[in-house]
């Protein structure tokens, strides 16, 4: 069998399990299903400010990078932001990477080596997972926020080890238990990493995130923070010691052979973390919202209960959950089914998120809407 005989095959049985993704453009419905928490990838204001600073910068280079950080990328507003970043999450450094599929891969691939295990909670990032399999350490997988099961694996670990969760998970909206699996990992000596993506602009004072909400700053070892989701730009950092960050620019892939960002992507981040810091409202509005929708949802058997902007209703089987997911959007809302392989068989669900410009009015439509059909 030929390599696109095989390929033929493969989408064939996505289709067959009604499973297939496709990219799809919709319009004009109400927003209950981006990441843009803070409403910050739509705020005029936003881009405004990026412009006007932009534009105070008189910068030479203006459109690209022209190379990686290590050899022509580099500029003082490169560094003059992730000192900033530095300041905000309150660590010694920040190193920036295009995307946080690319942190998460460059601090996972890098640091544990082999001999070394990594035990990741089962439900972490794609990007996690394969970080940790190019890093040719023991990978061992927990139970989904289970204590007992993690500390089970720990005493099979063999090496250094590392313990790699998310502060927010993206398919369920659920917290990890942080200050826990912080205390197991200063008990077995265990590098604690936590990919804040979803927490980051949503959690802690001024969005520093669920790590820092929890006073945990300290415990934790390495931070990700990803810019893609409530800060509504583009781009990560990893947070964490000097000597954490100045090992990854001689030895984290990711980074070194990238180009990287553009002058106005630094600007973008900038930006971002100024309107962030000077915006008080927008958190507190997010956290109305979320107890909103939050209140309204766990009536239904199906709710699996979260604090986040992520609600979810688990729903069970792609065509069930597709078919619910097509009729919420002629409604006029835009809800979107995750269907396995994304997420177990038999725990397809519709995920919700609910952001800082829904109007409370918008929400209870839509809450009306979902109840008509459950």
């Amino acid at each position: 069998m030929s390599y696109k005989d095989k390929i033929a095959q493969k989408l064939q049985a996505r289709m067959a399990e009604n499973a297939l993704r496709r990219l799809t453009v919709r319009e004009g419905l109400i927003d209950f299903f981006s990441n843009d928490y803070l409403g910050f990838a739509r705020s005029k204001a936003l881009h405004t400010a990026i412009q006007q600073k932009e534009e105070t910068y008189q910068l030479s280079v203006c459109n690209g990078s022209t190379g990686s950080r290590l050899l022509s990328g580099n500029s003082a507003l490169a560094e003059q932001v992730e000192k900033q970043l530095a300041v905000f999450f309150q660590v010694e450094k920040t190193l920036l990477f295009n995307a946080g599929y690319n942190a998460n891969v460059g601090v996972l691939s890098a640091i544990p080596q082999k001999g070394d295990t990594i035990l990741y909670d089962e439900l972490i990032h794609a990007s996690l997972k394969d970080g940790a399999r190019l890093s040719f350490a023991d990978r061992l997988s927990f139970k989904h926020n289970d204590l007992e099961d993690l500390q089970r694996k720990i005493k099979k670990a063999k090496g250094d080890l590392f313990i790699v969760v998310e502060s927010i998970y993206s398919m369920d909206g659920d917290k990890a238990p942080l200050k826990e699996i912080a205390a197991l990992a200063k008990q077995y000596g265990a590098c604690f990493i936590v990919d804040e993506a979803h927490s980051t602009g949503t959690f802690g004072l001024q969005g520093r995130g669920l790590v820092y909400e929890e006073n945990l700053q300290h415990e934790v070892d390495i931070r990700i923070h990803t810019f893609g989701k409530a800060m509504g730009i583009h781009g990560a950092c990893v947070a964490g010691s000097a000597m954490l960050i100045d090992y990854l620019v001689n030895f984290s892939r990711a980074f070194i052979y990238t180009t990287a960002f553009a002058p106005h992507a630094f600007i973008s981040v900038q930006c971002a973390f100024e309107m962030l810091e000077q915006t008080a409202d927008v958190i507190p509005a997010l956290n109305k919202n979320i107890n909103h929708l939050a209140s309204a949802l766990r009536t239904h058997s199906c709710y699996i209960p979260s604090s986040s902007p992520i609600q979810v209703l688990n729903i069970g089987g792609n065509d069930v959950v597709k078919n619910l997911a097509a009729t919420i959007q002629e409604k006029g809302f835009d809800v979107r089914p995750i269907l396995s392989p994304t997420v177990k068989k038999g725990e397809e669900r519709l995920r919700i998120c609910v952001h800082a410009f829904n109007t409370q009015q918008e929400i209870a439509a839509l809450v009306s809407c979902i109840n008509s059909q459950l």
